[in-house]
């Protein structure tokens, strides 16, 4: 099979499948993306894109965005142009949504499907955006936020099938659109991401020993921002450090945003709380972002695991979390209920009863014999609806089966009546070029660049 895999960052959410699919020699595939790296994946060629400018500052603040999707679209349109130059035709295209690489795809490769990975669709009430109520929105925030979905609305027209990972963010998408999208989730490596009982949090590259550590709360996120409940995070430890002398704290991810509003300039989130809450700060441990192995050794030494989020995209971390046999408390929101059920594989709590979610963390601490059902049912979670080992096979036959036009996929989750229109109505292209002649010891019908 030919796939197109499509984009900004590489390897992103298609990590798994080109990783698996690149050890097929007769897979043909090629990775579309913006950013330069030297992650590679063997059997996958990257190629890349490249915007010819920034978007205008004179531009309407609505659109901006709009504007640097088009630009990535233009640029991934003329990148897909070269390719076929190349003689290199998908059978598949595979684009994650909202970037705007794949607006024009369908115009470049009219008759290949055209699956369409759609991660989140923004509205203005019922979620994220009006979560807060310290953050009222105002006149200018609701047109703003529905123009934002102008880029993912167009892949919903142009894409043969979606994907969604979880069902509270396909259930963002109007219904309209929704028998379009399957829910799959990426799924987590069970396999790694495995409970190690007694473990004892030591990393020397840190130059942290937490050997003697009894009570070890733990709380993972790429940004420390509001997105993920960093501030209430913080504000809870204040409360529990008074109370328990012993706690400690470590704290995964760089002091930045990636959801969200920016801190205020000149600050950041992790300082205006740092300044805010009196902390030990020698009973809290920031780590910046850590590779996997070092991570993994965090969740398994956690005695009990924080993860708050807005009703948002829902983070892998947690289902690594759970993998690992974490006690899992976790915001009582959308993307969450979707997975834990308190008291049985997980606690819930109130995103922002900061006093509550203190107490649920010593119930925890206090009672740790307690909790052990609640760990084993954690990892049976993890294993039983999101293993990699089971999703990926899944994910890979959906692949094969919009590539070969097969309606409904036999992956699909649920009952659905809409057929993509056949390839004959998207115009009917040239016949493709026979592929160039192969070089030596490189892949039929396709030349390296």
């Amino acid at each position: 099979m030919r796939v197109l895999f499509m984009h900004p960052n590489f390897p992103a959410q298609f990590r798994h499948v080109a990783t698996a699919l690149g050890k097929e020699a007769s897979n043909q595939l090629v990775f579309l993306t913006k950013t330069k790296n030297d992650w590679e994946i063997p059997g996958v060629t990257k190629a890349y894109y490249a915007p010819s400018r920034e978007p205008k500052p004179e531009t309407h603040h609505y659109l901006r965005g709009l504007e640097a999707a088009v630009l990535q679209g233009q640029a991934a349109y003329r990148s897909c142009e070269e390719l076929k130059r190349r003689g290199f035709y998908p059978d598949l295209v595979y684009a994650h949504s909202g970037w705007g690489p794949s607006l024009y795809v369908k115009d470049a490769f009219p008759r290949a499907p055209f699956l369409s990975y759609f991660e989140w669709y923004y509205q203005p009430t019922g979620s994220d955006a009006d979560f807060d109520p310290s953050e009222p929105l105002n006149a200018d925030d609701y047109p703003r936020i529905r123009t934002k979905n102008t880029t993912i609305l167009l892949d919903v027209a142009n894409c043969d099938w979606g994907i969604s990972p979880t069902y509270w963010q396909r259930l963002q998408f109007p219904s309209l659109f929704q028998k379009k999208i399957a829910v799959l989730h990426d799924g987590v490596d069970t396999d790694y991401f495995v409970p190690k009982p007694g473990a004892k949090l030591v990393l020397p590259e840190k130059n942290l020993d937490l050997s003697d550590v009894t009570e070890l709360v733990t709380y993972v996120a790429r940004g420390m921002e509001p997105y993920r409940g960093f501030p209430q995070f913080i504000e809870m430890l204040g409360i529990l450090q008074k109370r328990r002398p012993h706690v400690h704290a470590v704290i995964v991810g760089e002091n930045r945003v990636c959801y969200g509003k920016a801190a205020p300039a000149g600050t950041t989130y992790k300082d205006m709380m740092l300044a805010k809450v009196p902390l030990d700060l020698s009973r809290v441990h920031f780590t910046g972002a850590l590779p996997y192995g070092q991570y993994l050794q965090v969740i398994q030494a956690s005695s009990v695991h924080v993860y708050l989020t807005r009703p948002f995209v829902l983070s892998w971390s947690m289902i690594e979390a759970l993998a690992t046999g974490c006690v899992v408390l976790g915001s009582d929101t959308g993307p969450v209920r979707e997975v834990i059920t308190d008291g049985v594989n997980g606690l819930l709590v109130d995103f922002f009863d900061v006093e509550r979610i203190a107490d649920r963390v010593a119930e925890v601490l206090d009672n740790p014999q307690g909790m052990v059902p609640i760990r084993q049912k954690a990892r049976e979670t993890a294993l039983a609806r999101y293993a990699h080992a089971h999703l990926l096979p899944q994910h890979l036959q959906l692949m094969a089966d919009v590539a070969n036009r097969q309606w409904p996929p036999t992956a699909m989750d649920t009952d659905s009546d809409y057929v993509p229109p056949p390839a004959e109505r998207t115009g009917t292209p040239k016949p493709a070029p026979k592929p160039e002649k192969k070089a030596k010891g490189k892949k039929k019908g396709f030349a390296e660049f």
